[in-house]
């Protein structure tokens, strides 16, 4: 006999990739707002992030690595005000934005050394085939594609948990 105060059977956790994939479609849909601000504020930065490097590099004749770090400080900077004023402007909160900047720019940095790691492998790839890895495009795939995907999914999780952390609710007085 059931009473009102049971609760219904829950169905059990599932495990291994099927219980991963739940798990993660779950996060992405509670999240989907705040990935597609954070995408399009990105996005932006994209363009002027691979604008600059490819001025600089191929237009200019400069070295890539210094493209690269100067497109990256000049893409950062912008994406910071995107981020602070649109994808997490409810967590702005008192706190400075030269706190969050400094905070902003050290997570950039990691995440431009995770380019920069992609152009290392690139390089090194372009010694044993430099037919495919010694192009201009394989550099700008390295770069501008690996490092900056692999980079931006780092960079996601750490501004939402160090930078533009959640301010929590101030409890009602009673």
């Amino acid at each position: 006999m059931s009473t009102s105060t049971e609760t219904p059977p829950q169905r059990p956790a599932r495990r291994g990739i099927p219980g991963l994939f739940e798990r993660a479609t779950g996060w992405v849909m509670r999240h989907a707002a705040e990935l597609i601000r954070f995408a399009g504020v990105g996005g932006v930065a994209y363009v002027i992030d691979i604008g600059l490097f490819n001025l600089m590099f191929l237009g200019l004749d400069w070295s890539y690595w210094y493209a690269k770090i100067i497109s990256a400080v000049v893409a950062m900077t912008a994406a910071f005000f995107g981020n602070r004023h649109w994808t997490w402007r409810e967590r702005r909160g008192s706190a400075a934005a030269h706190r969050q900047y400094a905070l902003y720019f050290f997570f950039n940095g990691i995440g431009l050394l995770i380019a920069l790691a992609c152009l290392w492998a690139n390089s090194g790839l372009a010694q044993v085939w430099p037919e495919v890895f010694g192009t201009d495009l394989a550099v700008n795939i390295a770069a501008n594609v690996v490092g900056v995907g692999l980079g931006s999914v780092f960079r996601f999780f750490a501004y939402r948990t160090w930078v533009f952390r959640h301010q929590p609710e101030l409890a009602e007085a009673k």
